[in-house]
């Protein structure tokens, strides 16, 4: 029998607040969504002697800046404002990228805007499979909503069918392959740690995604 996803939509949002270390602050609050999504990244991977990664909200335009990118001693990972879809969807792009490539602004790719011909949303379709079904299976570690991003609103292209199956093949590859598929080693770390902070199953349960629920 199959089990439904374990989702609870959270559409908070609050106003990012932030040390200048990075450090998440409670600003006489209830941690915010994002917030605790934040925590929860640097506590896997902050670590100067480790990977020696941030995650950083408040930003006007996504980005990954390396060390060497600016006047900072740690690698950076920059969301938009104070958006959980943000946060994760960012944070599976760097567990996609793998080590030259962290090396890199922005991992040394080139962005084609919002208003890409067809042949360009198509190669955008191809290289963001494996991000958006890591960002699902982090969505479902926390209880959010996955909704597929085409974000090419200026085209009137919204997400092909295809598109939609392969993120769904991929991230049922992913529960079937778990710790040993190649690559995800950080995904897994911080999909593990996102379940156990935010009280939720295990999220590489195969179960959890189907495809109909891909919108």
């Amino acid at each position: 029998m199959s089990q439904a996803s374990p989702v609870t939509v959270y559409d908070e949002q609050v106003p990012y607040h932030h040390s200048p270390a990075g450090e998440v602050l409670p600003c006489g609050r209830a941690l915010s969504v994002t917030e605790r999504i934040v925590i929860v990244f640097n506590q896997c991977f902050s670590d100067v002697d480790g990977l020696n990664t941030r995650l950083q909200g408040g930003q006007e335009e996504p980005y990954y800046r390396p060390a060497g990118d600016r006047a900072a001693a740690w690698h950076q990972v920059e969301f938009t404002r104070d958006y959980a879809a943000s946060a994760l969807h960012e944070a599976a792009h760097w567990c996609v990228a793998g080590t030259a490539r962290r090396q890199q602004p922005d991992y040394g790719y080139w962005y084609a805007p919002d208003g890409r011909t067809a042949e360009q949303q198509a190669e955008f379709e191809r290289v963001e499979v494996k991000p958006q079904a890591l960002e699902w299976i982090f969505s479902v570690a926390c209880g959010m909503k996955f909704r597929v991003s085409a974000d090419n609103l200026d085209a009137g292209l919204g997400p092909s069918e295809d598109f939609k199956r392969n993120i769904w093949a991929q991230a049922q590859h992913y529960c079937e392959q778990g710790a040993n598929a190649r690559g995800i080693n950080r995904a897994v770390r911080f999909a593990r740690a996102l379940a156990q902070a935010f009280g939720r199953p295990h999220p590489l349960q195969a179960d959890y995604y189907h495809l109909e629920d891909l919108e």
